[in-house]
C-alpha cells in the first residue's frame, strides 16, 4: 500500500521509528509548507518529495494520505486528500468541530474512501491483554475505570540547559533546545499549550476504554487554565485549558474517569476495577507495557485493613496481597506475518539497539494504526477505528475540552457498534481467568486463618 505523508515535523520522527515494522506500507514520498522540514527528512531517511500538498494529493500511484499536520490544519488537508480519491490516516484529533467531523466522514463514504485517526494503542499488545482479561472474566464484572495523563511539570524540565542558552522563557522546558527529533524538528510546545492538553493527549485513553467497554451514554466534564504563567509567551487563545476531568457513564454499565494535565507527576497509567479484582498497565504509551492481575479475596480484603500489612512487602507476599503479573498475548502488525515482538532478528545489531533506546523510551508504535487501515483496504474487511467509533471519540474529545469551569454535562449524539475482541487475540491460548486463581500460599493462609477464628469463638462460647 503506497503512502503519502503531509507534515514533518516533531511527530513524524516518531512516526518512522517504528516504520520499518511494517512492510505492507511504502513511503511514495512527503511534504510540508516549512521546506526546510521536507529537506532534513530527506537528507535524513532519503525519501522522495513533493513541492506542496497538491502536487502529492495529484500523485495518482499514492493509496493513502498521512496526515501529520497540526490540529487545526486537520480538516483542510483531510478534506483535500478525500477529494482526491485517496484513503486518509489522521492524526488525532480528526477535528475540533462535530460539523466538520461529519462533512469528512460524509465525504469519505460518498466516494468509497476510508478514514483512520489515531491513536492506535488500543492494538498493542497492552491493551489487547487487559481486554482479553475482561473478557476472559478474570476480575469479574467490570465496574470502574481509571484513565490518568498527567504529563508532569514538563515545563520546568531542563533548567540549566535554558540558562546556558540564555533563553527569554521563565519556564526553561519552553525553549527550542529543550527537545528537538531526530532530524531537529523542534518540540512544538506553543501549539500544544494553545490547542490544549485534552486535544493533545485525551485520545490515548478515549480509545482504549471506548474499544473495550463501547460507546458512552454521557458524559460529565470540568476543564480549566491553572497554570496561566507555563510560558511568558503569547498563546492564541491565551486560556486554553491545561487541565481536564472527565466522568464517563457507558452504555454497557462501565464507568469511566479520565484526567488530562500538565501539572501532576508523570502518570499515564489505566486501571480497571471489577466485581472481583483489579487490572493494572503503568503506561498508554508502552505498547508492550506489563500488565498486572489483583484478585480480591477474602484474606487479602481484611489483611489490609492492617498497617502492617500495608507497610511490609514480606507480609503482603505472606498474606498473597499485591499485584501479579500477566503473560502478554502476541500481536501481529497488519501486513505482517511476524509477530511484533519478534520482528527485529537477531543479527540485526543496529536495529536492535534503536530498538533498546525505543524500549526505555516507551514501545509506543504510531504506525500500527496505518498498517491496519493499509491491510483492510487490501483485504475489504471493515477497518478498526470505523467511521463511526471515531466520531464519537471526537465528539467525546470536543465535550471534555469545552466544558469549562462550569462543568458540562452532555448526552453523546453519536455511538457505534459494541466492538468484538479482534479474532487474533482471542485465539491467543491464553486464558487470564486461570491467573485470577488463588496461590496455594494465599489459600493455606486462609486455611489457617479460618481455623484460628473457629479456636476464637469455640474459647469465647
Amino acid at each position: 500500500m503506497r503512502v503519502g505523508i503531509i507534515g514533518c515535523g516533531f511527530v513524524f520522527d516518531k512516526y518512522m521509528a517504528t516504520w520499518d515494522q511494517h512492510p505492507n506500507l511504502l513511503i511514495v514520498g512527503l511534504t510540508d509548507i516549512d521546506q526546510r522540514r521536507v529537506d532534513a527528512v530527506t537528507r535524513h531517511y532519503g525519501f522522495q518529495s513533493f513541492s506542496s500538498t497538491e502536487a502529492l494529493l495529484a500523485d495518482p500511484t499514492i493509496d493513502i494520505v498521512v496526515n501529520l499536520t497540526p490540529i487545526r490544519a486537520h480538516y483542510a488537508v483531510t478534506k483535500a486528500a478525500l477529494e482526491a480519491g485517496k484513503h486518509v490516516y489522521s492524526e488525532k484529533p480528526l477535528v475540533t468541530d462535530m460539523r466538520q467531523a461529519r462533512e469528512l466522514m460524509a465525504l469519505a463514504e460518498s466516494r468509497g474512501l476510508r478514514v483512520s485517526c489515531a491513536p492506535s494503542n488500543p492494538l498493542g499488545a497492552t491493551s489487547q491483554s487487559m481486554w482479553k482479561a475482561v473478557v476472559d472474566g478474570a476480575v469479574g464484572d467490570p465496574r470502574v475505570v481509571y484513565a490518568e495523563f498527567d504529563a508532569g511539570p514538563s515545563y520546568l524540565v531542563n533548567a540549566s540547559e535554558a540558562q546556558q542558552t540564555k533563553s527569554a522563557s521563565s519556564f526553561p522546558y519552553l525553549s527550542q533546545y529543550s527537545t528537538v527529533s531526530v532530524t531537529g524538528a523542534p518540540f512544538p510546545y506553543l501549539k500544544e499549550f494553545e490547542m490544549g492538553c485534552t486535544y493533545e493527549h485525551v485520545g490515548y485513553h478515549l480509545s482504549w476504554m471506548c474499544a473495550m467497554f463501547g460507546p458512552v451514554r454521557s458524559v460529565m466534564a470540568f476543564s480549566k487554565q491553572i497554570m496561566p504563567d507555563k510560558t511568558d509567551l503569547s498563546l492564541d487563545p491565551p486560556d486554553t485549558p491545561d487541565l481536564s476531568v472527565a466522568v464517563l457513564d457507558f452504555h454497557s454499565g462501565v464507568v469511566g474517569r479520565v484526567t488530562c494535565s500538565l501539572a501532576g507527576q508523570r502518570d499515564t497509567s489505566m486501571l480497571i476495577i471489577g466485581s472481583r479484582g483489579i487490572l493494572y498497565a503503568e503506561s498508554y504509551g508502552d505498547y508492550r507495557c506489563p500488565v498486572y492481575l489483583e484478585t480480591f479475596t477474602k484474606l487479602s480484603i481484611k489483611a489490609l485493613y492492617v498497617k502492617a500489612v500495608r507497610e511490609s512487602r514480606v507480609l503482603r507476599w505472606l498474606f498473597g496481597i499485591g499485584r501479579r503479573r500477566v503473560p502478554l498475548v502476541s500481536t501481529r502488525s497488519a501486513g505482517s506475518p511476524e509477530s511484533i515482538a519478534n520482528s527485529v532478528p537477531w543479527w540485526a545489531v543496529r536495529r536492535r539497539l534503536a530498538r533498546a533506546k525505543l524500549n526505555e523510551l516507551n514501545r509506543q508504535d504510531k504506525c500500527i494504526g496505518i498498517a491496519e487501515l493499509a491491510e483492510s483496504i487490501e483485504t475489504g474487511r471493515p477497518t478498526f477505528p470505523s467511521h463511526d467509533f471515531t466520531l464519537h471519540l471526537t465528539e467525546l474529545t470536543i465535550a471534555i475540552q469545552a466544558a469549562g469551569t462550569p462543568g458540562q454535562a452532555k448526552l453523546m449524539e453519536t455511538t457505534f457498534e459494541p466492538l468484538d475482541l479482534p479474532p487474533l487475540t482471542r485465539e491467543s491460548g491464553i486464558d487470564y481467568k486461570d491467573y485470577a486463581k488463588s496461590t496455594l500460599r494465599t489459600r493455606i493462609m486462609e486455611k489457617l486463618f479460618d481455623l484460628a477464628a473457629q479456636l476464637g469463638s469455640h474459647k469465647r462460647a
